[in-house]
């Protein structure tokens, strides 16, 4: 009928632009929500696991589309995961093991539903994906902060053995957490100028991540805040800009340095940071130690061309490998472990060759890209493939990195760039 009816036609359509919109809306108020409850890993499962349901259930409701660019990434997941439910078989109806590859599950999907989401170089979308995950990391380091100073009754919740967690499990995964806004902020104060609020909380993240006493994330901020700053030093076409890169970047590690001096100066702080920065810890070496069991981990990959499944690794020796790569192979056998070290170097590479592209979200790219290069590095030494951060990485350098083709091929054939990109 409205096909037919020109007067009924255009009330439709206006019907139809304002369920647009409206869908539009009510997928970044979830994704904001969302990040922003993605701190709040001490309880499972988390609130923001139930959100990660709803806010696919809203991407759906928007049409956000799957871009042919992001099937290898959508493969390779879905490989990782087969091999994972196919080393289910030899653990039988193990209710924690089903529970830990419906966790693999959960989080490969929204891999995939962040790479969909992020496929166009909104930056509205990206702009509310920046905020709410940055308040996340003041509430969690905020909780930190209260728990190491035993500012709150009860507020030993937020350590474990001295040593900050906050609103996580594990310190191992709560300082990881806070390197992508750190480092964001960091590229900001470079490109943009120093500017007092970004210095604040640059700062106190800093310190949470400090207090963390986690030699692993210490490492990946150095490495990820490296690349960082490499990248946009080399993407920087004006060698002024170039020069006030260096320039800024000195005074942002003696404003860092004078931080952890400070810190240092409290007692209870000096005394754990000379003994986690020891290169090498007690568990480290020796029978039973971290580098022992990589080895056993090494002989029994060999051994199970289908894997152990969950946790058996741990059951039959006493203690995790501690290295995710060998997690892969343990775990999701030899099918799932080639499919998740594939997925890590395709997008490392899928990464690089984007990364150079001159585009309006060229420094978010950058951002997660650095994060990830870091992440990948410390995988080598803890298990990553339950970090949800590790996958939101995952997915906006996929989803980013097609939004950059994309947008460069409509260069090449002279078309107007799409206004949505335009948005901050």
């Amino acid at each position: 009928m409205a096909a037919g009816n020109p007067a009924m036609a255009f009330p439709v359509a206006q019907a139809a632009v304002r369920n647009s919109v409206l869908a539009q809306r009510l997928l970044n108020l979830v994704l904001f929500v969302t990040v922003l409850t993605s701190s709040i890993a001490f309880i499972e499962p988390s609130p923001h696991d139930a959100l990660m349901m709803l806010l696919l259930m809203t991407c759906i409701a928007a049409r956000v589309g799957l871009d042919r660019k992001l099937f290898p990434l959508a493969l390779l997941v879905a490989v990782w995961l087969i091999g994972g439910f196919l080393s289910l078989i030899q653990v039988g109806d193990n209710a924690k093991d089903i529970q830990y590859d419906g966790t693999s599950l959960y989080l490969g999907i929204a891999a995939v539903m962040f790479a969909c989401l992020f496929s166009d170089g909104n930056l509205q979308r990206l702009s509310i994906l920046r905020r709410g995950y940055i308040l996340a990391a003041l509430i969690a380091t905020a909780a930190g902060y209260v728990g190491f100073f035993h500012l709150l009754p009860h507020s030993d919740i937020f350590l474990d053995n001295d040593r900050v967690s906050a609103t996580f499990k594990d310190p191992n995964v709560y300082a990881p957490f806070l390197v992508f806004p750190i480092v964001w902020l960091m590229l900001k104060i470079l490109t943009r100028g120093i500017r007092f609020f970004d210095v604040a909380l640059l700062m106190i993240l800093i310190g949470g991540l400090l207090l963390s006493f986690s030699r692993g994330a210490w490492a990946h901020f150095a490495i990820s805040a490296t690349v960082g700053i490499v990248l946009v030093f080399l993407v920087t076409p004006d060698p002024r800009m170039r020069a006030r890169i260096i320039v800024i970047s000195l005074i942002t590690m003696v404003i860092a340095l004078l931080l952890v001096t400070a810190l240092m100066s409290i007692g209870s702080v000096h005394d754990m940071f000379v003994e986690r920065a020891k290169a090498i810890q007690p568990y480290d070496v020796g029978p039973g130690g971290r580098f022992w069991q990589q080895q056993q981990a090494l002989g029994t990959i060999l051994e199970n061309p289908n894997g152990l499944g969950p946790f058996e690794f741990d059951r039959i020796y006493g203690l995790q490998q501690h290295n995710v790569y060998m997690q892969g192979f343990l775990v999701y056998g030899w099918l799932g472990g080639a499919a998740y070290l594939t997925l890590v170097v395709v997008t490392l590479m899928f990464g690089l060759i984007t990364v150079p592209m001159a585009t309006p979200w060229q420094h978010y790219l950058i951002t997660a890209y650095a994060v990830f290069v870091g992440e990948a590095v410390e995988g080598l030494i803890v298990d990553t493939d339950h970090w949800r951060h590790f996958f939101l990485m995952l997915g906006l350098i996929w989803g980013l990195g097609t939004a950059t083709i994309n947008y460069r091929r409509q260069q090449a054939w002279g078309a107007p760039p799409d206004d949505s990109l335009m948005l901050a």
